[in-house]
């Protein structure tokens, strides 16, 4: 086709790779700028905690024994910039039940002492769900059930004085016998 319009390569040039013609200076889009170091040096670290929400929510606010509850956790940057948070460790957030880490009496496993960092974009929302299967674990291999009572649902950032700087929500169940 090249012959019958007088355009384009000739037919033993590949048309995917450059030729002299496209050597010319183009102007190129901005290189990659790394918005945690932006953050941290641009935006003051009070603002960026309070520039992040936390809740936590459940369908209802009361269940029947043996069911497992939904909850949904959601974090947001307010600010109309990147926000980044430096965590305590690579465990970036955590759940709990009365206060229970993902409600087990049992520690479940030691980070390591380094820092993590959850990273926000511009009015970024981030949205995770998970489930309580109404037990607590007491050993490593067992469970128990939980009683009939009311029972707080917590999230929190893992941050240093999370709950002073509003990196952390919680939300209050009751768990019913069958009727």
């Amino acid at each position: 086709m090249r012959r019958l319009f007088g355009m384009g390569r000739p037919d033993d040039v590949d048309p995917f790779t450059p030729d002299d013609e496209d050597d010319r200076d183009h102007s190129q889009s901005a290189r990659s700028v790394d918005s945690t170091l932006v953050s941290r040096r641009l935006v003051p670290r009070f603002l960026r905690r309070r520039a992040v929400s936390v809740s936590i929510t459940t369908p209802e606010t009361e269940y029947t024994l043996g069911t497992r509850i939904p909850f949904r956790v959601q974090m947001r940057n307010h600010l109309p910039v990147p926000v980044t948070l430096r965590t305590r460790s690579p465990v970036l957030w955590s759940w709990t039940v009365d206060g229970y880490p993902e409600a087990s009496h049992v520690e479940q496993y030691d980070p390591p002492d380094e820092a993590g960092y959850l990273h926000f974009d511009q009015g970024e929302r981030k949205q995770f769900s998970g489930r309580w299967t109404g037990h607590f674990r007491v050993t490593e291999r067992e469970w128990e059930p939980a009683e009939p009572g009311e029972y707080t649902l917590g999230v929190g950032i893992n941050v240093d004085g999370a709950a002073d700087a509003g990196l952390t929500d919680d939300v209050t169940i009751r768990l019913v016998e069958e009727r």
